[in-house]
């Protein structure tokens, strides 16, 4: 059943618009389908929403890839599981955001800037962007979200080099 309820759950296997905001603006949109939904962990599958590839240094999204997406509302980051277009594991990308909201035929997600890369073995956990998140100004205007966002960001940091976040992904 698809509601605008936060708590409700999205239609499996409907389409459904990813809203990512930043500081009140919507950053990016794009069309996914969704995979899972109990109402409080939604997950959806999306390819590559990037114009063309992208190079981080660390891995290179490009055309193919696809992104299974895990959000909550009631935990304070989303998960992206990316995967190339053979299927191979790249790693996954942890976005520090606001719990996820669902909204009619939409999941809405406001970005905090602090994000946790993991490789697919487990080797590599980097922690990113630490510097824009003090420079946003969050800590300023609403402490306790930027409190929280911390905390999510050691939390999935903790998870990911425990070999944890199997465990966090899990919906079967």
């Amino acid at each position: 059943m698809t509601s605008t309820a936060a708590g409700a759950a999205l239609t499996t296997g409907g389409a459904v618009e990813v809203v990512l905001r930043k500081a009140g603006r919507t950053k990016v949109r794009y069309p996914a389908t969704v995979v899972h939904d109990d109402g409080t962990h939604a997950v959806v599958r999306a390819p590559w929403a990037g114009a063309g590839a992208r190079d981080f240094g660390f891995v290179r999204f490009e055309d193919g890839d696809v992104f299974t997406e895990h959000y909550w509302r009631d935990r304070w980051y989303a998960v992206k599981e990316v995967r190339d277009a053979g299927g191979s594991l790249k790693g996954w990308y942890c976005d520090v955001t606001r719990p996820a909201q669902a909204e009619k035929d939409a999941l809405v997600v406001e970005d905090l800037d602090l994000d946790l890369w993991v490789s697919a073995d487990g080797g590599t956990v980097l922690r990113l962007d630490e510097d824009e998140f003090a420079d946003s100004g969050l800590d300023g205007r609403d402490p306790l979200a930027a409190r929280a966002a911390r905390r999510a960001l050691d939390e999935l940091e903790a998870l990911a080099r425990s070999g944890g976040l199997g465990g966090l992904l899990a919906w079967t």
